[in-house]
């Protein structure tokens, strides 16, 4: 893990603002999803990709009743 010497303070609200050179860096677009991860005493922002919900892939999903599932776990499940 780097640092890129960037310092943001949090405003009342909670919120911070990213940059938009990280932004573009990272290729993080307008209404894009993050996903917020703790690990010991750091804060992780991550790109948020849907995954299975059963084997973890991200290649072929599809969203069913609220959950992603992929098109291999999908004809898995309609053989049994």
């Amino acid at each position: 893990m780097s640092s890129t010497g960037i310092v943001r303070k949090v405003d009342e609200l909670g919120r911070i603002v990213l940059p938009i050179e990280l932004r573009r860096v990272m290729d993080i677009q307008i209404k894009d999803s993050l996903e917020i991860i703790t690990e010991d005493d750091k804060i992780i922002l991550k790109k948020y990709e849907p995954r299975c919900a059963f084997c973890g892939s991200k290649e072929e999903i599809r969203d069913f009743k609220g959950r992603y599932i992929c098109e291999k776990c999908v004809r898995e499940l309609l053989e049994k």
